[in-house]
């Protein structure tokens, strides 16, 4: 290629850039032409989603609401009726001890089957609360503990150990290895 194409290729070509540059100007001067459709068309789009997005946002909103409430309500009825399987299984129990003392009320009562019925009574009962993971504390003859047991009062006896229990006065009991009532005894203590 000589200088002289080479010369009017750049020519032209900084022509065609100026063309170009002129164009733009004009469009931005005048607010016309395809730039500014394509603004207002993306201006419009956005404003769209924009819309539906509050609108999401309300939904979401109203749903979250929505559930708050249902969660008071469940966590409410579970406070008020959290025992309700618990009295379920008591009652039979109740009916039994009712029953033994009408049974004991007839002049013809047999006090061998008077105790063997409340034997069983107790038996039920015991079963409803193993049932509810429920334990019996029964320290009979065991190393006195502060954390399950209540001295009632200390017992100079040379014939077991200090500081073991020698007689329960009341049993006590742990729900799911929680400490619901301690066990209320008599502890030995060194004879003077």
């Amino acid at each position: 290629m000589s200088d002289k194409e080479n010369a009017s290729d750049e020519g032209s070509l900084e022509e065609a850039i100026a063309g170009i540059a002129e164009e733009e100007q004009a469009d931005s001067v005048q607010g016309a032409g395809p730039g500014h459709a394509e603004m207002t068309a993306l201006l419009e789009d956005a404003r769209g989603k924009a819309d539906e997005h509050w609108d999401q946002c309300l939904r979401l909103q109203a749903e979250l609401d929505n559930l708050r409430k249902r969660s008071e309500r469940d966590l409410a009825n579970a406070h008020k009726y959290a025992l309700e399987r618990f009295v379920a299984e008591l009652l039979p129990v109740q009916d039994s001890l009712e029953m033994g003392l009408a049974a004991f009320e007839q002049e013809h009562a047999d006090i061998g089957k008077l105790k063997q019925g409340n034997e069983l009574t107790l038996q039920m009962l015991g079963n409803v609360l193993g049932k509810f993971k429920v334990s019996e504390i029964n320290p009979q003859d065991e190393p006195f503990n502060p954390e399950y047991h209540q001295a009632m009062s200390m017992q100079p006896r040379d014939d077991v150990e200090p500081n073991t229990v020698v007689t329960v006065v009341q049993k006590g009991y742990l729900l799911n290895d929680r400490l619901v009532r301690p066990a209320m005894v008599i502890v030995s203590q060194a004879p003077a």
